[in-house]
């Protein structure tokens, strides 16, 4: 019985360990096999009658329990799932976690790249079941006869011309095609125009900047042979407009000018023309303030439900830095925005935009829980876009909260999002500094400084280290957090000096000599704060006035004369204004023999 509670104790441990290592890289999806794997090892151990008599099938079956329901969640502390693959490699900086998500979309596009231009070497397929992604993709059409399956087989391929080819001679063999197939290709067609689809491995062809000059000709030819364009042709031309005025106001009556044309041809324009409008808008400058909002009005007289591509240019016409209409205009924009009853873009990044103003401008918090909270709708964390502005945009969530939340909530912010998806800056870093200042919890800066020297931030700034070091030196505290500062100090001093070739390492300065040395005294660490004022003169760096009043009281305490006399040289030594104070206090103060005096 008390082996079984030992054994109980040890599994019971382990399975935490194993859980807290496991929770974040298996997903829900692998439950079921993780379910069936146990099946399998339940038939066994029944048939086999060996593992009932160990207990092991009784610690497995409850670690897949455990696991089941402590793996609900996603364990903040663990990196990115796109680096599972090979946790050796993790990165630790938002350097390298830009550098390894080039090289492993480098290496899948080079991978891509290999299999489908010499598929030959791959035609063994080792998994089962089947995995079709993983195999060459098949370009060349298997089915050679002229016949629907043939056509419909072209047209997965997307091979434009052979599909219309096939279509023809299907048309002229008197073939009747069916009409799915027939919209099929037709679909095709208009995506891709008369030109099969450019493959991975193909250049990509030069894009002109289109010939905007041109089309209001063909408008004016088509006014002339008195034909009528339809809403698209209207719509093309608004977006044109700005491209062919030089002056604001130019833009904005070849943009009226097209607006009246369609009233005058009796053209209903749609959601679409008024979103054209609004976007050429933003290039007329001071001007498109005053029409957005009579284009607003028009699109609500004619019975045009605004769309998010609407308020979208509505934000960015308005929003200026510090400029107090459009600080109320973004507020109500963004209200509408977040109740529009309409799918999200993925074409555009507009929470990066929303939450910039919050951060910038507006101070808005729970607005902008409001619109972080819609990164767990569906598909809309997509809209953070590259890595870049996936950080600025956390960085700036962050940069709020730390400004507006008690230090409890923003430690939580800190734990979900560092590092797991967002690796933080030195500004950022500083961000929560100053939050811990304002919540009276500098106890926690050493935790943070071991963050900041596994984030590699440690030697990119020196402003990181001194403000660290200036909170510790600040205030007094309890025995037990002043050693907890003086063990930090000596750690932020690691990264000073001159390091190994290949170590970058900061430049001691006087004020973050002096603050070390206030540490270590106030830990009572009298002989590692007179190592780091030996530094002063080695780096050619002044001590202040009050660190040497504090080191004099030191000695005072501890009654040693020699080290006040010491102290009265290094003043002289750095002719400072306060040598004749320090010797007669010291004079005063000690009982000094006849050589030291």
């Amino acid at each position: 019985m008390e082996m079984t509670s030992c054994c109980s104790v040890f599994y019971f441990r382990n399975e935490l360990a194993v859980l807290q290592a496991l929770s974040s890289t298996v997903q829900r999806v692998q439950w079921v096999f993780l379910f069936i794997y146990l099946a399998h090892v339940y038939i066994k151990a029944v048939y086999c009658e060996v593992m009932w008599k160990s207990h092991m099938f009784y610690y497995l079956l409850r670690f897949f329990f455990f696991f089941f329901f402590l793996n609900l969640y996603q364990d903040p502390t663990a990196s990115h799932y796109r680096f599972q693959d090979d946790p050796y490699l993790t990165p630790r900086t938002a350097s390298e976690f830009k550098l390894f998500s080039l090289s492993q979309e480098s290496g899948r596009n080079a991978a891509k790249y290999i299999i489908n231009t010499y598929p030959n070497f791959f035609l063994k397929d080792y998994a089962e079941p089947h995995i079709p992604c993983l195999m060459p993709e098949s370009l060349q059409p298997k089915v050679t006869e002229v016949c629907e399956a043939g056509l419909r087989e072209l047209i997965h391929l997307r091979k434009v011309r052979s599909a219309v080819d096939m279509y023809d001679r299907l048309l002229q063999a008197g073939t009747v095609v069916s009409l799915e197939l027939t919209n099929n290709l037709l679909d095709l067609i208009c995506f891709y125009g008369d030109q099969d689809p450019v493959q991975g491995d193909q250049a990509e062809p030069e894009k002109t900047y289109g010939a905007h000059s041109k089309a209001f000709d063909l408008y004016t030819d088509m006014q002339n042979n008195r034909m009528a364009a339809d809403v698209h042709a209207f719509n093309a031309l608004i977006a044109a407009a700005p491209e062919v005025r030089q002056k604001y106001s130019e833009k904005w009556d070849l943009i009226a000018e097209m607006l009246k044309q369609m009233n005058k041809l009796g053209v209903r324009p749609t959601l679409l023309t008024f979103n054209t409008v609004l976007k050429s808008l933003l290039r007329c400058g001071p001007l498109s303030r005053a029409l957005v909002l009579q284009v607003l009005g028009e699109m609500k007289a004619l019975g045009i439900e605004p769309s998010l591509a609407t308020y979208y240019h509505i934000l960015v016409a308005f929003y200026r830095q510090g400029d107090k209409y459009s600080l109320g205009m973004v507020p109500l924009c963004i209200h509408l925005y977040l109740h529009t009853p309409a799918r999200w873009e993925p074409g555009r990044s507009v929470l990066i935009v929303l939450l910039c103003l919050q951060c910038c401008s507006l101070k808005d918090l729970g607005l902008a829980y409001r619109v972080h909270s819609l990164l767990n709708v569906g598909d809309n964390w997509k809209l953070l876009g590259n890595p870049s502005r996936e950080g600025f945009y956390y960085g700036s969530l962050f940069n709020l909260v730390c400004m507006m939340e008690n230090i409890g909530v923003v430690l939580q912010w800190y734990r979900d999002l560092v590092p797991s998806l967002f690796y933080p800056n030195s500004h950022t870093m500083r961000d929560l500094l100053q939050a811990l200042d304002a919540d009276n919890r500098l106890d926690l800066i050493p935790e943070i400084w071991k963050d900041v020297k596994q984030l590699g931030l440690a030697t990119v700034s020196g402003d990181l280290a001194e403000e660290v070091l200036a909170l510790m030196a600040r205030d007094e505290h309890s025995p037990e957090i002043q050693e907890s500062f003086a063990n930090c100090a000596l750690a932020v001093k690691a990264v000073y000096g001159h390091g190994e070739q290949s170590q970058a390492t900061l430049d001691f300065t006087a004020s973050a000599l002096c603050n070390m040395a206030t540490i270590l005294l106030a830990a009572g660490r009298t002989d590692q704060a007179w190592e780091i004022l030996q530094l002063f003169k080695a780096n050619n760096r002044v001590p202040s006035e009050k660190l040497l009043d504090e080191f004099l009281n030191s000695a005072k305490s501890g009654s040693n004369s020699e080290q006040a006399v010491t102290l009265v040289q290094m003043s002289s030594s750095f002719s400072l204004p306060a040598t004749a104070r320090l010797a007669q206090r010291v004079e005063q103060e000690f009982d000094l023999s006849e050589e030291q005096k």
